[in-house]
């Protein structure tokens, strides 16, 4: 398929047309097959092959052996180098996919740890800031201690207010009882008594 369609087809480019192949495909295939040659499971059927192969080659009727004991079972060397050959790049490509996980793991990780930290940093300011907010408030004690402050200057005006009350009754008694004694002192006087 041509990127644009404004322009034409390269000749070449249909007569050789390559196959794409999908890599993560590919790469799932790879891991798979790394895995199982990575397992026990393995071993043990590789083992039961080799074992059967010798057995059969070594044992079985002479007319179906297809690989000699006499040569050193090349047929059974040269299949488990080819098995090698196959496993080692498969292995590779399967770590090669792992390591680009672990990048992109590490990456995230890196991400996180960088908001953690921004997270961090915004929390230690707000807190630095209320403890600033904090030593400005009033304490309960201080508080406390100004209210019993104001309730005796309270208590002193209003004692204040009290004796200048007290004192001004005095004074308008004592006022009271002048007048009357003067009254008094006028009523004993000629013509008073007509009254």
């Amino acid at each position: 398929m041509p990127e644009n369609f404004d322009q034409p087809l390269d000749k070449r480019r249909r007569t050789f047309r390559r196959n794409r192949v999908d890599s993560d495909a590919t790469g799932m295939i790879a891991e798979r097959i790394a895995r199982f040659t990575g397992t026990p499971r393995f071993i043990i059927w590789l083992t039961l092959f080799v074992f059967l192969w010798i057995a059969w080659n070594s044992f079985g009727p002479e007319s179906l052996r297809f690989d000699s004991a006499a040569l050193g079972f090349t047929a059974l060397t040269l299949m488990l180098s080819l098995q090698a050959s196959y496993a080692s790049p498969l292995i590779l490509l399967a770590q090669n996919r792992q390591d680009a996980r672990d990048r992109v793991s590490a990456q995230q990780d890196r991400q996180q740890a960088e908001r953690n930290l921004a997270d961090t940093e915004f929390l230690t300011r707000e807190i630095a800031s209320l403890r600033m907010l904090v030593q400005e408030l009033a304490t309960r004690d201080f508080v406390r201690s100004e209210m019993r402050d104001q309730i005796e200057l309270a208590t002193e005006n209003k004692a204040a207010e009290i004796a200048r009350r007290d004192e001004t009754i005095a004074q308008q008694s004592a006022t009271i009882a002048d007048l009357e004694a003067r009254l008094e002192a006028l009523g004993s006087l000629p013509g008073e008594t007509d009254r």
